[in-house]
């Protein structure tokens, strides 16, 4: 593990959360509770799951086999929500070494038999890497990314590879083909961690990892009444995964509850020399994203409402606008309700500048891509222009792949992004600054998520009308974290999602701030297309 030079990935775990891991040893090693009761694994978090295994109540061999009965049973098969890609064959053999691990000495680390839905964005030793594509079938890189290394460290167990947009956009791909929304497959799931969110929604695994370039992570956590979390970019590592937009790219958590995300994210931030980007994060990584969270606090935090629509495309007078603005509305009155101040609306210059400096960055992406793939020898192709003269990847993704051929950072057009997103950086803190506010809150989308459209995997001009209504990039283009809960349900039965946002490495601070709003409100609901399995 390359963490920090000279400490082992075990070492780190224990060194960075101390008071989390005697917490941790003394619920596991406590005596079974004679006549407990079957462990519930539907909406199971890394506590219950601990509980559990320290009542006797439950084996890592047991957890791992009923998140695989779950897949067997809903994802190829019922609504076939289709998001998951590889199925780790020698899963139920690390469960059994867990088992024995924790049978000798107890606890492996803080993630001890977490089972991991890990987006197929990211590289596992021996499992297949696909980004999504079909050109890359059956690839096996041989080498693990930081992020697998520090959650296997940390006692995690990778579960799956999920099905993802290919090349990180949308979600659909030459690999797999569509994934679908886990509250209604009719309607398709966000992206381009689709397989993620969909798969952690519909309980195939405990905690899930997305990548998030423009909104990967939140937007299958908000259409799926997840938490989704989008990291500063120098926080956790990128080694591993390939590139899509270096100065925006970064992994985050999806997970079903805030906790759960603060845990994973404890795992897998922090320096990593493989990842240079990382060492902006020195110094600013707390012994403990979890350690602090508590019901009370929203007490006293000053949060600003942006009712600014970021996506020129947005309709409000269109019925799921308003069903939305409803959920979201009730979301704001909740924070208030729980003790924050609620300055509502804030006015931000230049918010209508967003979408256009986000689409407009199309300068990074072939240099990286190009640089990562001569990482990889044994790679089907080895450079973007392999990829696209391929005629493998699907009609939608090739062509906007084929918009940032021939374009670099040095274009003088690259210049022009650099000096926008610096005054959007600056309004925000400006704003920030005047209302003294802790945080920004939005919706994470205006719009319910769109049906899927026939069309989509053979045409280049699809109108499945994807990912209308996005006020994600606001994040990615100022370079801020950016936090997604579920604020409940439409009248349609599509969830919400509640997004706030804050200066950089405030991770620890927007986490306390979603945990009391998650514990005060509870408007997260299972699907109800993937029910539990019959005993």
């Amino acid at each position: 593990m390359a963490a920090r030079p000279g400490t082992s990935g075990a070492a780190l775990s224990a060194a960075r959360r101390p008071a989390a891991m005697v917490a941790l040893v003394a619920c596991l090693l406590a005596p079974s509770v004679a006549g407990a009761q079957p462990f519930e694994l539907l909406e199971a978090t890394i506590d219950d799951v601990h509980a559990a295994l320290a009542a006797g109540r439950l084996t890592c061999r047991q957890l791992v086999q009923g998140y695989l009965d779950r897949i067997a049973a809903y994802d190829q098969a019922g609504p076939a929500l289709n998001a998951v890609q590889h199925v780790n064959p020698g899963a139920r053999e690390a469960a059994d070494a867990l088992d024995a691990a924790f049978a000798e000495s107890g606890p492996v680390g803080p993630l001890h038999c977490a089972p991991v839905l890990l987006k197929d964005q990211v590289e596992t030793r021996d499992l297949p890497t696909t980004y999504g594509s079909a050109l890359f079938d059956g690839f096996v890189s041989g080498r693990d990314a930081t992020i697998v290394t520090r959650l296997e460290a940390a006692g995690a167990i990778i579960l799956a590879k999920t099905n993802m947009g290919e090349f990180a956009s949308r979600y659909v791909g030459s690999a797999f083909g569509v994934i679908r929304n886990a509250y209604d497959p009719t309607r398709n799931p966000s992206g381009s961690s689709g397989g993620t969110g969909a798969g952690i929604a519909a309980n195939f695994g405990l905690v899930g990892i997305g990548e998030d370039t423009g909104g990967s992570t939140r937007g299958p956590a908000a259409v799926h009444a997840l938490v989704g979390l989008r990291p500063t970019v120098p926080l956790v590592s990128r080694f591993g995964m390939m590139p899509a937009n270096p100065s925006s790219d970064t992994l985050g958590p999806i997970t079903r509850t805030v906790r759960d995300a603060a845990l994973v994210l404890d795992a897998i931030a922090g320096y990593d020399p493989q990842d240079p980007v990382t060492a902006y994060a020195a110094g600013r990584v707390p012994d403990s994203y979890a350690a602090d969270l508590e019901a009370g606090g929203l007490r006293g935090a000053r949060i600003g409402i942006i009712r600014n629509a970021l996506d020129p495309k947005t309709d409000p007078e269109a019925d799921d606008y308003r069903q939305v603005r409803a959920v979201l509305d009730r979301a704001f009155a909740d924070l208030e309700a729980l003790g924050a101040t609620v300055v509502d609306p804030v006015t931000v210059a230049g918010l209508d500048a967003v979408d256009a400096t986000y689409v407009g960055n199309d300068f990074e992406t072939e240099a990286a891509t190009d640089a990562y793939l001569e990482t990889l020898p044994d790679a089907p192709v080895g450079s973007l222009r392999d990829i696209l003269v391929s005629g493998v990847v699907t009609p939608w993704r090739a062509r906007g792949l084929i918009d940032v051929v021939g374009k670099s950072t040095a274009d003088p057009g690259y210049l022009v992004i650099l000096q926008a997103r610096e005054e959007l950086r600056r309004a925000v803190l400006t704003a920030m600054a005047d209302h003294e506010l802790d945080a920004l809150a939005y919706a994470t989308f205006d719009h319910s998520p769109a049906p899927i459209a026939p069309d989509n995997l053979t045409s280049a001009d699809t109108e499945d009308a994807y990912g209308v209504g996005n006020n994600r990039y606001l994040s990615p283009v100022i370079g801020f974290p950016a936090l997604t809960l579920p604020a409940g349900l439409t009248a349609d039965g599509l969830p919400v999602g509640l997004e706030l946002l804050g200066r950089p490495f405030t991770e620890a601070a927007l986490l306390r701030l979603g945990y009391a709003y998650e514990q005060g409100t509870r408007r997260r609901e299972p699907p109800r297309t993937t029910p539990p399995l019959a005993p």
